[in-house]
Order: structure tokens, then sequence, then C-alpha cells
């Protein structure tokens, strides 16, 4: 049996409209002033509407009908004279327009601004396109619908009162006839409203996915174009167009039902005033009283309704709309939230305090994600060929320099294409940042230069802004300084001298690649020997400058020295790998050894060491940084440290 009481109110649905309304509500009453302002410019353009048919009926009336002609032209004249007012009310307006119209945009932007920052510190440095929609073409879109609907709803509201009171001046039995067919339309065309601000909603989804999608597509071109992928991404570009046209028919179609709502409100209260004369004048209106309705009528009110309704229904609908998407909460991050905001969350229902939560330890903070990760990654160049790299692991941190060093044919160039995500692994899975390799993140996360460096014909500027198109003079000073393109730049004259590439050496061209790499500090750089070419001390440059930006490095090295300058070395030998320190390698890799020109005899270790120079500072750093190699478990290093690579064959024989 259900219990007797009061039955709880339903909630009212949250639409678009109750949502900007309560945005609209502060942000009107903090500018009570500038409405202030705006609405006593107006009352002229009231005075000039009421004047305009009321001198018509008094001059037919009490001048001509009269025999007065004196008379019907003074009256004639005041109504003339009262345009002239409006005219100064015009710029009136437009002055306080401002004041409403402009602090909407900025705040719209900083809004905009904002959500993309916090959801960019939230989920690791994704910027969502939406709020560059929002930015640059949604805010405008919102200025300018603001604007004209301030305009007219000013105008409509002064021109209806100035018409509405001439008529109850004339003869208040004329509104008897004006006012039901204006109900009438009014009410169709609010109807209207709803379903054609969805279908707004509709289409301005499907533009931001068509321009998200856009988006991706100019950043991926290249990768679409070696992946083989163009049929997918024209197939997958024409759906998002069908959609955002679908779209924007369906609107057109109900922008249609708005001409019967016009109609009503526009033609049938004149229409209506002339079937309806006979009977008026046989009840005591005068014919002055009859055309000064119809001056009204035709002159004043129908055009400001006409104008208000096509403003609410194009303009109106897609504002609300627009506004709607900037009242939506900022994406939560995907991290936990800070603390902050855990202390400000309301306390249970019960009345009972809500437990602290302590903010965690410094040591108990997660470490930040790998820039690129490797786990048991296999690569063969065909189906029964032999493996290259053979169940690799490896681990890329942030801001890590790693060399990778071997003789010709061991699978450096295959690693580093695999990395960079150009080269599928046939096993195993390549991670950047945490994720699966996507050509969509190609381009924000790792810059991979070859040995043979693409230079194309253009200014030394565009060559050097190919990946930071936003890049400034100054940083590509500073870019050409820490590189060394100084000499290239003093041959050319200027940085929008032309570049022939067939006129610059090997060496030009590898300075002029890495200086658009510096240029653009992904979070991971790979140089597959690309200061090939350069001489030992511009290499030497080239490198350390690369190694000071804030991203990781990954050098595939030609010279040992590149090696001794990286806190990691990966030693390559076909599938069988060792990674550690100079100084660990020199005890544990024979390989590494024999390319270091310090080869010992493999009864070395039997004899209790060997001859190994950095014995000492191979036993200080042995252990921070681990080296793993399955089959017998060699290591370097304590158990508890063991990190980096793993190569499942066995150790190397030499």
């Amino acid at each position: 049996m259900k219990a007797n009481g009061p039955t709880a109110p339903r909630p009212r649905r949250d639409t678009a409209l109750r949502r900007v309304a309560r945005e609209a509500r502060p942000f009107l009453r903090a500018r009570t002033g500038a409405v202030l302002r705006l609405a006593g410019w107006s009352l002229l353009e009231f005075a000039q509407t009421f004047l305009s048919g009321y001198g018509v009926a008094r001059a037919l009336d009490d001048g001509f009908l009269a025999s007065r002609p004196a008379t019907g032209l003074c009256w004639l004249a005041v109504a003339a004279v009262a345009v002239l007012p409006s005219v100064l009310a015009a710029r009136g307006v437009f002055g306080r327009l401002a004041d409403l119209v402009e602090p909407l945009r900025d705040g719209l932007v900083r809004r905009a601004v904002s959500r993309a920052l916090g959801g960019a510190l939230g989920r690791s440095g994704d910027v969502s396109t939406r709020s560059l929609s929002q930015v640059t073409h949604q805010s405008e879109i919102a200025r300018d619908g603001w604007a004209g609907l301030v305009l007219t709803l000013r105008s409509f509201a002064f021109t209806a009162a100035g018409a509405v009171t001439g008529l109850l001046a004339l003869a208040p039995a004329l509104l008897l006839i004006v006012l039901p067919p204006l109900a009438v339309g009014a009410a169709l065309f609010l109807a209207t409203l709803p379903p054609m601000a969805a279908r707004q909603r509709a289409y301005l989804a499907a533009d931001e996915a068509y321009a998200a999608h856009a988006g991706e597509l100019a950043a991926s071109v290249r990768d679409i174009a070696a992946a083989g992928t163009a049929g997918r991404t024209v197939a997958e570009s024409g759906a998002l167009a069908e959609a955002q046209l679908a779209a924007s028919r369906s609107l057109a179609r109900w922008s249609a039902v708005r001409v019967l709502a016009l109609a009503v409100c526009g033609r049938f209260p004149p229409l209506l005033l002339l079937l309806a004369a006979p009977w008026l004048l046989r009840n005591g209106l005068t014919a002055g009283a009859l055309v000064g309705a119809l001056t009204y009528l035709t002159q004043a009110l129908a055009p400001a309704v006409q104008a208000l309704m096509t403003m609410l229904g194009t303009a109106g609908g897609r504002l609300v709309v627009v506004l709607d998407r900037f009242t939506d909460a900022p994406p939560p991050p995907e991290d936990d939230p800070p603390q902050a905001v855990r202390d400000s969350a309301p306390p249970p229902a019960d009345g009972t305090a809500r437990p602290a939560v302590p903010a965690p330890a410094p040591s108990a903070r997660r470490a930040p994600a790998p820039v690129a990760e490797l786990h048991e990654v296999t690569f063969a160049y065909g189906p029964r060929a032999q493996p290259v790299l053979d169940r690799l692991s490896l681990t890329i941190a942030p801001g890590e320099h790693l060399a990778v060093v071997g003789p010709s044919g061991s699978g450096k160039s295959t690693l580093a294409a695999v990395l960079a995500g150009v080269e599928p692994p046939t096993g195993g899975a390549v991670r950047w940042r945490g994720r699966p390799v996507r050509a969509a993140d190609a381009t924000s996360v790792r810059v991979l230069l070859p040995q043979h460096a693409y230079v194309f014909s253009g200014s030394l500027r565009d060559n050097l802004r190919y990946l930071s198109p936003d890049a400034r003079d100054r940083e590509i000073a500073d870019a050409a300084e820490a590189i060394g393109l100084e000499p290239l730049l003093s041959r050319l004259g200027s940085l929008d001298a032309d570049v022939v590439p067939d006129r610059l050496s090997q060496g030009d061209r590898q300075l002029v690649a890495l200086g658009r790499a510096y240029l653009a500090a992904p979070p991971l750089l790979i140089l597959d020997e690309a200061t090939s070419r350069l001489d030992p001390a511009a290499e030497t440059r080239a490198e350390l400058a690369c190694a000071a930006l804030p991203g990781a490095l990954v050098v595939v090295a030609h010279r040992l020295s590149s090696a001794r300058r990286a806190g990691r070395t990966l030693v390559m030998d076909g599938p069988r790998t060792r990674c550690g320190t100079p100084a660990q390698l020199l005890r544990s890799s024979a390989l590494y050894r024999d390319l270091a020109g310090l080869w010992e005899p493999e009864d070395a270790d039997a004899r209790g060491g060997g001859l190994v120079p950095d014995a000492q500072d191979a036993a200080a750093v042995a252990g921070r940084l681990g080296t793993v190699v399955t089959g017998q478990d060699a290591s370097i290093g304590s158990g508890d440290e063991e990190r980096g690579v793993r190569s499942s064959p066995p150790p190397s024989p030499v």
C-alpha cells in the first residue's frame, strides 16, 4: 500500500535554454547600467513609431478630411520630423552595444582557453580541437549573434510598444483585430524553436567532428601515405561530410517552417483589418484612425515582428546552441583530482565528518610515464626471415640520452624505425607515453632524422620552420647558434635566402634537418646516423644541443664518441643486445670493447679481472642501470635494480 503524503515534484528538464539563461542572468545583472543606457536611447525610437501612425491619423481626421489642409500638413510634418531623433538614437545605440557584446566574447574566449589548459594538464598534453573551434569560430558566432539579437530585441520591444500605444490612442477595438493573428503566429514560431535548436546543435557537432578529423589528417598526411590507408581515410572523410550535409539539410527544412509563422504574423493582421474595416467604420472608427492603424501594421509592427522572428529562428537558435556548448563543464582529468577539489567535496548526507585524505608522500607519487617503450618486440623483414629484433624490451624515460651502437647490419636503423612507429613490429608492443603507437600521435611525440636529410627548395626560414610553423625569428636564431648553422647562414646571407638542395653539401643538409628538429623540440628525438656527414666537432656540438632539450634523445651512432656522451648505450649485434653505461659495457660486452679498441682475451674473466682501464669507475656505477640477458640470466647490477633491455637469445659468445 502506498503511503499517503505529498508527492515530490518532478524535476524540470535541464534544457539548453535554461542552462544559457542561468549563465545570462548574472552577466546581465553585472551590466545593468549598459542595459539602461541602451533603453534610454531606444525611447527615441518609441516616440518615432508612435508619432508615425498617430500623425497620419490626425492629419486626415483633423486636417484634410475636415477641410483644414494646413493642420494636416502640420501633423504630417510632426510625423516626418520624428524620424530625425531616431537617427541620433541609432548612433547612441551602437555606442552602447559594445558594452554588452565585447565582454561576452572575451568571457567565452577565456572560458574556452581555460577548458583547453585544464584538459591539457589533465590528459597529458592533449588539447581538444573543440577548444580551438570555440576560440576561433564559435566565439565569433556568439558575438555576432548576441549583437544582432540585442539590436533586434531592442527594436522590436520599443517599436511594438510605440505601435500598441498608438493603436490604443486611436481606438482600443483595433487591438481585437490585430493581436489574435500576432499571438497565433508567435505561438507557431515558438513551437519550431526546440526542434530547430536540436538541429542546430547536431549541425555544430558534425562541424566539430569534421574539423577534428581534418586537423588529424593535416598532421598525418605522410603517415597515411606511408601506411597506404588513403582509401580508408577518404571513406571516413566522406562519411563525416555526409553527416554534416544531412544535419544542414535537416536544419534548412525546419527553417522553412518559419515561413508560415512569418506569414501569419506579418500578413494576416493588415488583411484582417481591411476585412473588418466596414464593421469598424460603422461602429465609430474614423477613416484617419483606420489609415493610422494600417500605417502601424505595415510600416512598424510587421517589419519588427518579421525581423525578430528571423533573428530568433536563425542567429538566435544558433546563439543558444553555441552558448550552451560553452556552459558545459570541462572534462575531468584522468588522474586523481587535486587536493583542493577533494577538500571542497560536500560532506556525507548523514552529517558525519568526512575522513581526511592525506596528500601522497613525494616518494609515493607516480613517476612520469616513459616516453617510449618496447615490450618483447620482434621484427623480421619476411615471414621466413631471421628476426632482426627478437623479443627486445626497452624503456626510454623522459629526458634520457640513449646511444645505439653496433656493426653494420646489426639492426640499429630497424630499431629506430620501429621505435619511431615507421615500421610496425612483427610481434610485441610499442608504446608512446604509455599508449599504443598511433599514426595520429606521431607528429606530436617523435621526430626521426635519417642519414639522408630532407631539404626542400624554398627559404632557409621555411626549411627550419617545417615542423614548427609558428617559430619566431629569435627562436630560429637560437636554434642556429645551438646546432652550428651560423656558417651556412652567413654564406646564404639571411633566413629568407633561397635554398637549392643540390647546391648544399650532405653536412649542410644534416645541419638544416638538425636545426628543424631542435626547433620542434619533440618528446622523443631519434637521430639515425643523422650526423654522419659532420666532422667530430660539429657532431659533438649538435648532439649536445639536442641532448639539452627537455625530451629524450636516441642516437644511432657511427662514432663511439656518441656513446660516451650518452647516459646509456645499447650495443646491438643482431638479436643479441646489451645495455648500460660505457663503464658497465667495458666489463660486460666484448663487442663494445672491440668497438672501443679495448679488446680483451676471452679468458680474462677467468684470471680474475682483465685489462679494463675503467674498472673502478665501472664498479662505482654498476647497478645504476641494469641490463638483463635472458637465457642465462647474466646481469649487471643488483637484481632489485634490473631494468632497461632484455633479449631472449643467449649472450654473445665473443
